[in-house]
């Protein structure tokens, strides 16, 4: 292959051919990457002077790559997290370029060997029962909008679905049946299937009933009868806690994105004593280690721990054997 191919014929054959076409992956991950990319060609043309189509590979090495990533701290204000997903994405282009161009592995293996920004992992953020409630009662039911925010707030907070899984509902997702559930393809395309309480189903029966708008077949559409965007889950979001804080003091101050409504229903299931086996299941997690962080935030269960212990301040005993046998034993 020619040294000085432009790397947009890589990049496109890496859509195409290797994300699309082989590996099958999720239209999630391929707006991930796909943003990594237009970050990364922006930063690279205003450094460089070259357009995006007139790059070559050399170009894209190990210095650029970092202080395309400095840049995106510094400048864009994305935290580690954030940093190590476009890593992420940038070792997977540079993994496949290794088969296709291995005149380049010294440049290559320089990338790869780029590590992840190390972070502080903070507890989560989740709703207690009490807040749960408020927010589920601050949607106004007389209007549409409020009726379809109630239905998608307490099927978020039930279920624990992400948000990409409530966008994209549709309504034959739903089954209301004798064993009620909801239906989702997940992350790395895996279905699962999500109980529904008495409760969510005679909401979402309601629901199902109200006028259908453009796209009939999305379970909660906009005021378009489109799919809802991530932005416009925020939005609602932020509309309906603004009223439940007003009943709900512990709501103050605290950030409350589409996230949290997971890790809600994740919280629920374990203070309720659901074994983490089965709460990684409920939330389609690849590993049972995954729930451990709901294990560190609930602070409930560390204090049911602490009452089971001895204080330090106790007054400890000293065995005495009872038999003299016993005695002669112990001070061999």
């Amino acid at each position: 292959m020619n040294p000085a191919a432009t790397l947009a014929a890589f990049v496109e054959r890496f859509f195409t051919q290797r994300l699309m076409a082989q590996r099958k992956v999720s239209p999630h991950t391929i707006r991930s990457y796909r943003d990594t990319f237009r970050l990364l060609l922006a930063f690279a043309q205003q450094r460089l002077h070259k357009a995006p189509s007139a790059l070559t590979l050399e170009d894209v090495d190990e210095p650029l790559i970092a202080a395309f990533l400095d840049d995106l701290e510094q400048r864009r204000r994305n935290g580690a997290r954030s940093r190590n997903l476009r890593l992420t994405a940038l070792r997977s282009f540079f993994r496949y370029v290794s088969y296709e161009a291995p005149t380049h592995g010294g440049q290559i293996q320089r990338v790869l060997a780029m590590p992840d920004k190390r972070f502080v992992r903070r507890l989560i953020t989740f709703l207690t029962h009490r807040e749960i409630e408020a927010l589920l009662a601050a949607p106004d039911l007389r209007t549409w909008n409020g009726r379809r925010d109630r239905a998608f707030l307490l099927v978020a907070v039930q279920t624990g679905l992400r948000v990409s899984e409530m966008t994209g509902l549709q309504r034959h997702d739903v089954h209301l049946d004798s064993v009620a559930h909801v239906q989702c393809v997940g992350k790395g395309r895996k279905e699962r299937c999500t109980p529904l309480t008495q409760h969510a189903v005679r909401v979402m029966r309601e629901w199902m009933r109200e006028p259908q708008r453009d796209r009939a077949d999305i379970l909660f559409p906009n005021a378009r009868g489109q799919r809802l965007s991530t932005d416009g889950v925020q939005y609602l979001l932020d509309k309906h806690m603004k009223v439940a804080r007003q009943t709900c003091v512990s709501l103050q101050g605290k950030r409350v994105t589409p996230h949290v409504l997971r890790h809600a229903a994740a919280m629920e299931l374990l203070q309720a004593g659901v074994d983490r086996s089965v709460i990684a299941l409920w939330l389609g997690h690849e590993s049972v280690d995954t729930t451990q962080i709901y294990l560190d935030a609930d602070l409930a269960l560390k204090e049911e721990v602490l009452a089971k212990t001895t204080p330090i301040t106790a007054t400890t005993g000293t065995f005495r054997p009872a038999d003299q046998l016993l005695a002669f034993l112990a001070g061999l």
